[in-house]
């Protein structure tokens, strides 16, 4: 009993430890507020301050939820003990085992989520996925990868959609820019930045060759309107044009698209999803604020810097990871060495595994 003791009480502190990094008490008080709030009769009166005031909430839940659950495991511990000292020890050891361990779980998960707590690490994210050489099979890689990110937004239940895609001429994109909503999003999916590399026998070869293809992942933090990104818009030359691809028949007979153009840095953006061009032009800003601010910070970050610097050339040598599905199995990430046999699970966005191994790499 008091070797399970002495472990829930190094457990117990270490949760006491993380209650005060994340502001536990803090964001307990405001969840609170917002939930008062979206109980008032007036609440969806006002739609736009609604949906800051459920964003807002969603990212206190995200620290206090999972916070709160450990302490209910931590409730239920001392009421075993309680329980051993009346009927003997020997009578709860086998429950009390158990909770330790789903509280250590618990503790772990928490811990790790202290690592998200970048500046911008609980904003909403734009991932781009844009193919490099390799020619068709590049084009069908980025397809591919641009199905694992969408994958791996519904696992986690987050929001997703795609703002703005180019099709290849033969196969797969040239390019997909992802908007991805949930807690968090942009701390986990900073995580795979970088250029993709796949070795595979190319369904595109009729003499069924293996080929080696590239594809490139940029990811940007979503700002709010009230961020202190400021864009002078007298920098930027805004084109309007007709929506292509799927969209129907008043996307492309209007000029909804926007496309936005920072002239002092060369930086472009655009957007053709929605209907309207007044919320396309919206999406755009928010992700021309979002490249401004990465070249800022890549100025700023020796890593940022040199792997940007790489992936001027989406081409061998350059990789983070590589997914390799001939002569064997394996997907491995070069900045940590981990590596699975499941490519599969992979590809399907099973990636928390990589992005939690590089993100504690990076706090080490």
């Amino acid at each position: 009993m008091k070797e399970h003791l002495d472990r829930v009480a190094d457990i117990s502190r270490r949760l006491e430890q993380i209650k005060e990094t994340l502001g536990y008490l803090d964001k307990s008080e405001r969840r609170a507020e917002l939930e008062e709030q979206m109980s008032a009769g007036d609440f969806w009166d006002d739609q736009e301050h609604a949906q800051v005031v459920i964003s807002e909430l969603k990212l206190s839940k995200a620290v206090t939820e999972p916070i709160d659950r450990a302490v209910e495991v931590l409730e239920e511990i001392e009421t075993l003990v309680e329980l051993g000292e009346e009927m003997g020890a020997g009578e709860v050891d086998g429950d009390l085992i158990n909770a330790a361990s789903k509280l250590q779980k618990q503790v772990d998960e928490l811990e790790f989520q202290v690592m998200l707590g970048g500046e911008n690490d609980h904003r909403a994210a734009f991932l781009t996925v844009q193919a490099g050489a390799g020619g068709v099979d590049a084009a069908d890689f980025a397809s591919i990868l641009e199905r694992l990110y969408l994958r791996w937004a519904e696992r986690r239940k987050f929001g997703v959609e795609v703002i703005d895609r180019e099709e290849s001429d033969e196969a797969g994109i040239r390019s997909s820019t992802l908007h991805i909503r949930g807690p968090y999003a942009y701390g986990w999916l900073k995580a795979e930045r970088g250029v993709h590399r796949l070795v595979r026998i190319s369904p595109f070869d009729s003499q069924s060759r293996r080929h080696t293809s590239f594809a490139a992942v940029e990811v940007f933090p979503e700002f709010d309107a009230d961020a202190a990104i400021e864009v002078d818009m007298s920098d930027v030359r805004v084109d309007t044009y007709r929506a292509g691809g799927a969209g129907g028949q008043h996307v492309n007979k209007t000029d909804s698209a926007v496309r936005m153009t920072h002239e002092p840095t060369g930086i472009v953006v655009q957007c053709q999803n929605e209907r309207s061009q007044h919320k396309n032009r919206a999406i755009a800003l928010g992700m021309l604020k979002a490249k401004l601010f990465e070249m800022r910070e890549r100025e700023r970050d020796d890593e940022l810097k040199k792997m940007y610097s790489e992936k001027g050339e989406i081409a061998w040598g350059s990789q983070m990871r590589s997914y390799v599905i001939h002569p064997y199995q394996m997907v491995k990430d070069h900045r940590t060495n981990h590596e699975t046999g499941n490519t599969q699970a992979v590809l399907d966005g099973e990636i928390d595994d990589f992005i939690e191994e590089y993100l504690r790499s990076r706090s080490s």
